[in-house]
């Protein structure tokens, strides 16, 4: 069994919504029985009225030295945690189907991804309000050696647009990014172009 933590911002978490988490997410969870594995669900309410989806379920597990991070809203708190079950089950299975296809094809080296206190540091509710011009957040991840497929994986698991890491073939800092037509980006500093020419 998994442990899962329920923590609630602008809502109690009454029983009602911890059993429905409990069984839902827990359900979920059992797609991938791995341990070490540990689950954190936060379930808030936004301030803003005219947002018809304000019920917010956001799923945070931590699988090994990875994590997969889903965000679901309603209208209603019990629909919204529904949905995040649904997307973390499908998050875990697309996982669970890349490390299998990643140890068929014998990866050469098996390289940690960032910590989970590294990465659990990341995850924050969007800010309200019109900060577009200010620097509002600063954050230090520690760079961790990586192929750029791992890289890809990690950014997928995260659901962020891009991930920064260190590129194990080279030892140089890039940046992997999911462009908007499809396909992904990566950015490289001009010293390795240098290096291959």
């Amino acid at each position: 069994m998994v442990d899962i933590k329920i923590s609630g911002r602008k809502v109690t978490v009454s029983d009602a919504l911890r059993a429905r988490v409990e069984e839902k997410v827990g359900n979920a969870l059992k797609v991938f029985d791995i341990q070490p594995m540990t689950c954190d669900v936060v379930l808030r309410v936004d301030k803003n009225p005219s947002n018809p989806d304000r019920k917010t379920a956001e799923v945070t597990v931590f699988v090994r030295d990875n994590v997969v991070r889903v965000v679901a809203s309603s209208d209603d708190m019990f629909s919204a945690i529904d949905d995040a079950a649904d997307k973390v089950s499908r998050q875990l299975r697309k996982y669970k189907t890349r490390v299998v296809d990643r140890r068929q094809r014998a990866a050469a080296e098996k390289v940690s991804a960032p910590s989970i206190d590294d990465l659990a540091s990341l995850i924050d509710p969007p800010a309200s309000g019109d900060d577009d011009d200010q620097l509002v957040r600063e954050k230090y991840v520690e760079l961790t050696p990586m192929t750029e497929e791992e890289a890809l994986v990690q950014t997928d698991l995260l659901g962020h647009d891009f991930y920064v890491f260190t590129n194990a073939t080279t030892g140089l800092v890039n940046v992997i990014y999911h462009r908007k037509h499809g396909g992904y980006g990566i950015i490289k500093p001009k010293i390795e172009e240098e290096n291959e020419q």
